[in-house]
């Protein structure tokens, strides 16, 4: 069993683009990572003074556009002017999550569309129509809520609700990096920085177990680093765990060939070796 990813990224992530279709591609790049490595949530602080011309309300609507099954994208947004370039964001493909042992049904999100009498639903999960499903006793759900729904026959339609999370990630604003340290599920929380401690094999050996576990890791901007956004000077930046809310800081592409490393990039560098099995 393994605990939950977090990613933590900044709302001036996509400062430096060009423009907003190169915007929506650096986050299509993001959510990608998030999906190959089976992140369970991005969140998304303000980092007001770096922003640009695409802050936060940009980067998390089309992080969780990306989110969002094709099937479902019609019903759950709008025409918002955020989405404008939403047809470059690469195919997200999600992996469902595995059934019990023996069970081989679809595992397909839906949508809550009505919540009717006798523990009832009517769910839109990407089939021909809404279906109505039995609520399990285990679970309260809302209208809008996303669920997991089993399929195990399209026909006949049969289906029924499972309590668990449905596959993906889930996208959320946090008020600061601090809070989304502060969380019960926080796990090991890691700050990224070329200036951080780097990560060797030995290092990797002794971490990958520890990040299975649940980890948060936060990432900075191209324009500002994360010492810069929390106010800590880099010939300070404490690599071991004595810096407060963070377990350790660190460098996940040592010896860099690019003054720059994206931000984008740098969460394909730092999830890949962390993801790695024993």
């Amino acid at each position: 069993m393994t605990g939950d990813t977090t990613l933590v990224v900044p709302s001036s992530l996509v400062r430096e683009a060009e423009d907003k279709r190169e915007a929506t591609r650096k986050l299509g790049y993001v959510a990608r990572a998030a999906v190959i490595y089976r992140t369970d949530r991005i969140l998304v602080f303000p980092d007001r003074e770096a922003e640009g011309r695409w802050g936060g309300t940009f980067v998390r609507t089309v992080l969780a556009y990306a989110a969002t099954p094709p099937y479902l994208r019609k019903e759950v947004w709008d025409e918002r002017d955020e989405l404008r370039y939403a047809g470059v964001l690469p195919p997200m493909r999600v992996s469902p999550r595995t059934g019990s042992e023996g069970e081989t049904p679809e595992s397909r999100e839906g949508i809550v569309t009505e919540v009717g009498p006798d523990d009832r639903v009517r769910v839109n999960c990407g089939l021909q129509h809404p279906i109505s499903l039995l609520v399990p006793s285990s679970m309260t759900v809302e209208r809008g809520e996303r669920v997991t729904v089993r399929v195990s026959s399209r026909e006949p339609v049969r289906a029924r609700l499972v309590d668990e999370p449905p596959s993906g990630f889930t996208v959320d604003a946090c008020g600061d990096i601090q809070e989304a340290l502060a969380r019960d599920d926080a796990g090991l929380c890691i700050g990224t920085s070329r200036h951080g401690d780097e990560l060797t094999r030995s290092r990797l050996a002794e971490l990958a177990p520890r990040y299975r576990d649940g980890a948060t890791v936060v990432f900075g901007s191209p324009g500002r680093g994360l010492p810069e956004i929390l106010g800590v000077s880099p010939d300070d930046l404490p690599v071991e765990p004595d810096s407060p809310g963070f377990d350790l800081w660190l460098n996940t592409v040592p010896n860099q060939g690019s003054e720059v490393v994206r931000t984008e990039e740098a969460v394909f560098a730092t999830l890949a070796p962390l993801a790695l099995r024993d």
